[in-house]
């Protein structure tokens, strides 16, 4: 196989993997998750922010970058409490230290496929962790059948492919906002304008995958609130039981479902 570089600097490809097929040979893009664990209270995260924008434009003609940003609590005592911020997403980056073997949480970081970690600011660390996530073969899923009620639920199918054997895996679900803007007025980026893409509102394990088997279920879950579908995108991934290893990732817009 050739080899797979990407020019961050200019946002190109300048030498071509083997590209996946899909059935009846037509070529398909890699879908590669890209979590960016960021916060508004923290002043080295807006580079982060931005080229986590620049991924969501999916820049790449043999990778789909399915992006997530996570903001984390702990910057929240700082002066300034980040409206997109949760506990939940600091446990989540701290499962991911503990496997990593790090000393400590810190922002922004990057993880790619849940096998990669990185300052998330760094393009040439992002680079090889997306040349190496490109290369890995990966387990199709699939989302369909997607609605939203007049009560704000939304229903979906989603479905995997096998997964490799001798794996276990759990079934995640995330409901993200495509874009959202802040005015900061205290903390370390105070009096700045701060711009995000993907910005995950929440994150539920719908369910597991054993040894060797697909998957395939309907989900319900509620929207979060005063939020327009028009600007919310659904992500579904399969990860290594214990937060490991991302076998596969989808992602859809949900602005051009009806309720």
């Amino acid at each position: 196989m050739r080899r797979f570089l990407i020019c961050l600097t200019v946002v190109c490809i300048s030498t071509w993997a083997i590209p996946a097929l899909a059935p009846g040979g037509s070529t398909t893009r890699v879908p590669i998750l890209v979590e960016l664990f960021t916060s508004e209270g923290c002043s080295d995260c807006p580079p982060a922010d931005a080229f986590l924008e620049k991924l969501d434009r999916q820049p790449f003609q043999v990778a789909e970058m399915i992006v997530l940003s996570e903001h984390v609590d702990y910057w929240n005592h700082d002066g300034w409490k980040d409206p997109y911020s949760s506990h939940f997403y600091s446990e989540r980056q701290a499962a991911y230290a503990r496997r990593f073997f790090l000393p400590s949480v810190y922002t922004p970081q990057m993880i790619v496929d849940g096998t990669s970690e990185f300052v998330g600011s760094n393009q040439a660390a992002a680079g090889e962790a997306f040349a190496k996530a490109a290369n890995t073969t990966k387990v199709g899923v699939r989302m369909s059948s997607i609605s939203i009620d007049s009560a704000n639920n939304l229903m979906a199918h989603i479905e995997t492919n096998a997964l490799p054997d001798n794996q276990k895996a759990d079934v995640y679900v995330a409901i993200a906002l495509n874009h959202a803007d802040s005015q900061v007025s205290a903390g370390e980026n105070a009096g700045r304008k701060l711009s995000h893409t993907a910005v995950v509102r929440l994150i539920s394990k719908v369910g597991s995958v054993e040894k060797g088997q697909p998957y395939a279920q309907e989900i319900h879950m509620k929207l979060p609130p005063d939020v327009s579908p028009s600007n919310l995108r659904i992500v579904s991934f399969v990860q290594q039981a214990q937060q490991g290893k991302v076998f596969g990732a989808a992602m859809r817009p949900l602005g051009s479902e009806s309720h």
